[in-house]
């Protein structure tokens, strides 16, 4: 489902992704981890173009990711994304927030994009609340109203870029709980997080990045159980110890 090939990436002179290979088959759960400044929200970000790489190759579903113009949004169209901040319009209400891109981008009605709207904001919990605005809700409840306005587009992929790291600590369940869900069922996503329990509970594969490159590219036992590299348990015995 993603295929990236080669991928560098600059900010001046510091090299931030350096011959990332990464393919991602259709319907695995992909966590990135690794320490601030590895490259991880980068790479995620990466994979719909909201960074532009210097050279190699991404793939969505076959097709290779446009530079620019009406193909890639179209290809945006089927990867979604869901970020720290919940970026949600705040002159629009809850239910407005979802319908929106359905009826601008998929030219959707206005009564089916809203009968989808409902039952993902039931999905993920928050349907109760469709007439409010976001100020009204908690974090908690705006990142799932992000979840729920990201799979209205029916993405084929989903990326995740450290969705709870915003959150207070007691509103972090609620939003993973939905990730978990989704996982389940199948989606294709690509989470950066710190959330350990989430990646060891969900996640098929764990990318450990450092320095710009995939150091550790394997399954969440072994990670967890039996890193390889030194960086790796560097990482593992600073973020398990607190």
């Amino acid at each position: 489902m993603i295929e990236i090939r080669g991928v560098q990436k600059h900010f001046g002179d510091l090299h931030v992704l350096k011959d990332i290979d990464l393919v991602v088959p259709r319907g695995q759960v992909v966590v990135i981890l690794g320490p601030s400044g590895s490259g991880k929200s980068t790479l995620c970000r990466t994979i719909n173009r909201l960074e532009p790489i210097d050279s190699g190759e991404i793939r969505i579903d076959g097709k290779v990711l446009p530079d620019e113009g009406r193909p890639l949004a179209a290809l945006r169209a089927d990867v979604g994304m869901v970020f720290q901040s919940f970026n949600l319009f705040p002159h629009r209400t809850i239910i407005e927030n979802v319908t929106l891109a359905p009826m601008k981008v998929r030219k959707a009605s206005a009564d089916d994009a809203r009968k989808r709207g409902m039952e993902l904001l039931r999905r993920v919990g928050v349907d109760s609340q469709a007439e409010k605005s976001p100020a009204q809700l908690s974090g908690g409840q705006q990142q799932r109203v992000a979840i729920a306005r990201a799979l209205a587009m029916d993405p084929k992929v989903m990326l995740f870029d450290e969705p709870t790291s915003a959150l207070d600590p007691e509103m972090v369940g609620e939003v993973l709980d939905v990730m978990v869900g989704l996982a389940r069922e199948g989606m294709t996503m690509v989470v950066v997080t710190h959330e350990m329990g989430f990646a060891r509970r969900a996640a098929d594969r764990i990318v450990f990045m450092a320095d710009g490159g995939v150091v550790e590219d394997t399954d969440p036992e072994s990670f967890f159980t039996a890193p390889k590299s030194r960086r790796a348990k560097d990482f593992l015995g600073k973020i398990l110890s607190h």
